[in-house]
């Protein structure tokens, strides 16, 4: 169950999030980085390349410090589209769903994947979900 544990340490890690909020936006971030048009984690970190962070992103998979990332930089990545989606399932504005996935995401990336290494693919991070789910709402 560590990457249960994890993501939900990423959680109370955020400070100033209700608990329901987090747990809808660890849900609807979870279902983002698993969309098959970004594929996992791999696919997230692509993502993050194409888009010209990728040094941002490779330092939340390693030991080291997080590097920050901004809103306007998230939406530079995800575009209006899926950051509109993202808003609609957490009842947020796009800009309001920028800025959540801005702290959380560099959270969430660090604590799915320990020792600074990926997962060898999206179905960990499909398994953890499902315990997750389990957990929440079970």
């Amino acid at each position: 169950m560590g990457l249960l544990d994890n993501a939900l340490g990423a959680i109370g890690g955020l400070s100033g999030m209700q608990a329901g909020g987090s747990n809808a936006l660890l849900e609807a971030t979870m279902k983002l980085i698993n969309d098959p048009k970004i594929g996992g984690l791999a696919g997230l970190m692509k993502l993050f390349q194409q888009g010209g962070l990728g040094e941002i992103a490779k330092s939340w998979v390693s030991t080291g410090q997080n590097l920050p990332i901004s809103p306007s930089q998230v939406q530079q990545v995800f575009g209006a589209d899926r950051l509109g989606q993202l808003g609609a399932q957490l009842g947020v504005s796009p800009d309001q769903a920028s800025g959540q996935l801005a702290d959380f995401l560099p959270k969430l990336v660090d604590s799915l994947s320990p020792k600074g290494v990926l997962p060898d693919s999206s179905t960990l991070v499909d398994q953890g979900l499902s315990l997750l789910k389990g957990k929440l709402f079970g």
